[in-house]
């Protein structure tokens, strides 16, 4: 494995097979108190709940020390207009690793080109958010007990949804996987993920309802609309998920998975279903952070 994680395109299958086995030791609480001499640099220039929480909730598990923001309108950066590349400097000065969310595409990658210490990507604008993708795909092989051979949906705003971005791609190191994507045409998968996925032999298929993909899916990985990511006035694009739609078209089997925060994609009269697995989901994100934490810091 890298020293960083900027990109989901980084891992290996073995990769992604090790982190997947470290989650499942985190959660058996065998990585506790392992990074006891680390200081980790929490740095969100963007807002977030789940990623930064989890992160700090991982952080505090495996025994190391956290220092950082949650808000960059308050440091030198936000404030003084220093540069991200002398914020990183700062950084590589007082931590062991830096974990960054950005507004900016390819700004984490940016920030390796300079940083000695392991920088880990929680989200660079509407690119990628690979920390995300390792949980969910731990959260489908804890169902499943593997990810091969199955088929997901993945709904909503596919084009600034940078989750689908990276699952997307990590799913091209499974076999026999099938895609459908459902999006107004507006909002699809960007070209380049497609191109990628073919010359994988991903099964692709792009649909506009619900209807047409529930019935044929394992997982339904619903996703809300980017609406920071748009500079002209949109709409909501009617994507709802009910309890009602599950039960006519979804198979019993079926997941429903969202990287979280919902804005009404799916109803609440899902949360007491069989299907509801987000909750799940947002919990496994401690467990596969403190893995990768673990394996980029552990000596």
């Amino acid at each position: 494995m890298n020293k960083h994680l900027v990109d989901i395109n980084q891992l290996t299958k073995d990769d992604l097979n090790r982190l997947l086995g470290l989650a499942e030791k985190a959660k058996q609480g065998e990585l506790d108190n392992t990074l006891n001499d680390k200081i980790i640099a929490s740095c969100f220039f963007e807002a977030s709940t789940r990623t930064r929480l989890s992160f700090e909730t991982a952080i505090h598990r495996l025994g190391a020390k956290i220092i950082g923001f949650s808000d960059s309108r308050n440091t030198s950066f936000g404030q003084k207009g220093e540069s991200l590349a002398d914020t990183i400097y700062m950084l590589n000065a007082y931590a062991d690793a830096i974990i960054m969310r950005h507004p900016e595409p390819q700004s984490a990658l940016k920030a390796t080109k300079i940083s000695q210490i392991p920088v880990i990507n929680a989200g660079d604008g509407a690119n990628q958010h690979p920390t995300q993708t390792l949980l969910d795909l731990y959260t489908i092989q804890q169902k499943f007990k593997r990810i091969d051979g199955l088929k997901i949906a993945m709904v909503g705003d596919l084009k600034y949804g940078r989750t689908v971005h990276s699952l997307s791609y990590a799913l091209t190191q499974y076999n026999d996987i099938t895609i459908y994507y459902v999006a107004p045409d507006q909002l699809q998968i960007p070209p380049d993920i497609i191109d990628q996925l073919k010359q994988k032999n991903i099964q692709i298929n792009f649909e506009q309802s619900l209807e047409a993909a529930l019935p044929f899916v394992d997982v339904c990985y619903m996703t809300r609309l980017q609406k920071e990511r748009f500079t002209d006035e949109i709409h909501d694009f009617g994507y709802v998920l009910t309890k009602a739609l599950l039960m006519r078209y979804a198979q019993k089997h079926l997941i429903v998975m969202h990287p979280l925060p919902r804005v009404g994609e799916i109803c609440e009269s899902v949360d007491q279903t069989e299907h509801a697995w987000y909750f799940k989901q947002a919990k496994n994100g401690v467990y596969m952070r403190q893995a990768l934490l673990y394996s980029l810091l552990h000596a």
